[in-house]
């Protein structure tokens, strides 16, 4: 017994509608790996809540923490507001300016993102472009940028963020503040852009001798237009997964040279900033100058690492 078809549609009846964008990724293979792995859930919820706290602290936070005329410095280093001495007006107590450390952990995650987010989309930018030319067109081009990769693997990366932070301090001593940050971005992105390069460069080496490249160069593309048009989409997966978990990185890495004081600038205090201010106090009992900005960068690149952890096996096509 054959199975009934379907009766066509009625003459002047309207095609169906093709799926949305939003409606395919729901139905896809990501979403449901996401649906299935209550690490990456846990770990998209606290990252998510983190970025909320970052984003809107302007209306979420009890206290501006940059508003100097509402300091009070007899309010310095209270305890939490569980803690014998602690005030309910500051919920996680205060530190040496009397600044209320959520609020000022709220706004040091923001500048904390911005900076990490920032530096790996150059990074990304840099690292895919010389990518794409280093394994499309090969020979000597693929060899001089494969050298430079080398060179800059061979030292560590946050001595190479130290060098170009200093020598950009040195160049641009009277600059606004906003081009400490720009020059803080930039130290982080140079030492970032390598490992795009090595990954695109793969992968590019392995599509450039697929049939559809060859079926565009037959056709008379323009090398160019085969690189960015056909060749990229296809080896944006590894890049993806390789972003997500370089924000982590790159907040760790600005987290570091703020702590060791040449990152942000002191009037705009990042997490490592506040890690820096109270490590000074650790030892004389006021553990939670330094502890809660710990805890709430531990969360952040924990629950980073976790998302790129997920999503490397999710957009593996061997563990599906």
């Amino acid at each position: 017994m054959t199975a009934s078809l379907p009766p066509p549609p009625a003459s002047g009846a309207p095609a169906p509608r093709p799926p949305t964008a939003l409606k395919r990724f729901f139905d896809g293979d990501v979403w449901h790996s996401f649906t299935r792995s209550p690490f990456a859930m846990v770990a998209a919820f606290v990252a998510l809540c983190c970025l909320i706290c970052a984003l809107f602290a302007t209306w979420i936070a009890p206290h501006d923490p940059f508003d100097l005329s509402a300091l009070e410095l007899m309010d310095s280093r209270l305890p939490p507001a569980w803690i014998e001495g602690g005030s309910t007006k500051y919920l996680l107590g205060t530190d040496d300016q009397g600044r209320d450390l959520l609020s000022a952990i709220m706004y040091g995650a923001r500048i904390s993102l911005l900076v990490g987010v920032a530096s790996v989309i150059l990074s990304m930018i840099i690292g895919v472009g010389l990518g794409l030319l280093s394994g499309f067109v090969g020979g000597k081009v693929d060899a001089f940028i494969m050298r430079i990769c080398d060179v800059m693997l061979s030292f560590p990366s946050i001595l190479i963020a130290l060098l170009i932070d200093g020598i950009g301090r040195v160049v641009f001593k009277d600059a606004h503040e906003s081009l400490a940050f720009a020059v803080l971005i930039l130290a982080i992105s140079l030492t970032g852009w390598v490992q795009y390069a090595r990954t695109v460069r793969g992968s590019t080496m392995v599509e450039r001798n697929k049939e559809y490249v060859q079926a565009a160069r037959v056709i008379g593309v323009q090398p160019m237009a085969i690189m960015w048009r056909h060749v990229l989409p296809n080896v944006t997966g590894p890049v993806l997964v390789l972003a997500t978990l370089q924000v982590a990185s790159a907040i760790l890495t600005e987290a570091t040279l703020s702590f060791l004081g040449v990152g942000v600038p002191p009037t705009s205090p990042s997490l490592g900033t506040l890690i820096r201010v109270g490590n000074d106090f650790l030892f004389s009992g006021e553990w939670w100058i330094t502890i809660w900005p710990s805890t709430m960068l531990v969360l952040i690149t924990v629950s980073v690492n976790m998302l790129g952890d997920w999503l490397r096996d999710a957009l593996n096509p061997r563990l599906r």
